[in-house]
């Protein structure tokens, strides 16, 4: 029983790792990343369908995103839905490639980056915390139903928090190594 709790707040833990991981790829840094398109939908067909499904996405130059689009039809969705997303990014197209320059970011802008980091991190954090308790919950309740020993509960709630603090370790790992890409000109 003890085993299943641990094994299930690992894939929890870890999951919110891959989340943190996906969220903060989307973050512009001054420089091109496919992953910054990830959230992006555009209407196709009357449904709305991820950018990566319309489209081959590259980086030609560190700072240029190019869109080549699959179907020429799927071409004014596109635009369209960069110019809705919160990119802030105006597409320039040449009728075959819709191309994303990115803008070298002010000191500003790149503070601000940074705050929402540390927040995507804060939040990975708590997720990170409230696995925790839920884990600790289901821990006592075994206490009251099983046999398990005071020292089986007291270990099991250990392992627990080791595997707490080394994925909130990660996190902060993640959280610098972003800041620092950020940070650097």
């Amino acid at each position: 029983m003890i085993k299943d709790i641990l094994k299930i707040a690992d894939e929890k833990m870890n999951k919110t790792i891959e989340s943190l991981k996906r969220d903060l790829g989307s973050m512009k840094a001054g420089r091109a990343n496919p992953a910054m398109l990830d959230r992006i939908e555009a209407e196709y067909y009357g449904a709305m369908t991820p950018l990566n499904q319309l489209a081959n996405i590259s980086i030609p130059e560190p700072r240029i995103i190019a869109i080549q689009p699959w179907d020429k039809g799927a071409f004014k969705a596109i635009e369209k839905a960069i110019l809705k997303s919160d990119l802030g990014i105006n597409p320039s197209s040449d009728g075959e490639l819709i191309r994303l320059i990115i803008p070298e970011l002010t000191e500003e802008t790149r503070k601000n980056i940074v705050k929402n980091v540390k927040k995507a991190g804060e939040d990975s954090k708590v997720a990170i915390r409230s696995i925790r308790r839920d884990c600790n919950d289901k821990i006592k309740a075994l206490k009251k139903d099983s046999d398990l020993s005071e020292d089986e509960i007291k270990k099991a709630e250990d392992d627990i928090q080791k595997r707490t603090d080394n994925f909130i370790k990660e996190i902060d790992k993640i959280v610098d190594a972003k800041e620092k890409e950020i940070m650097s000109i």
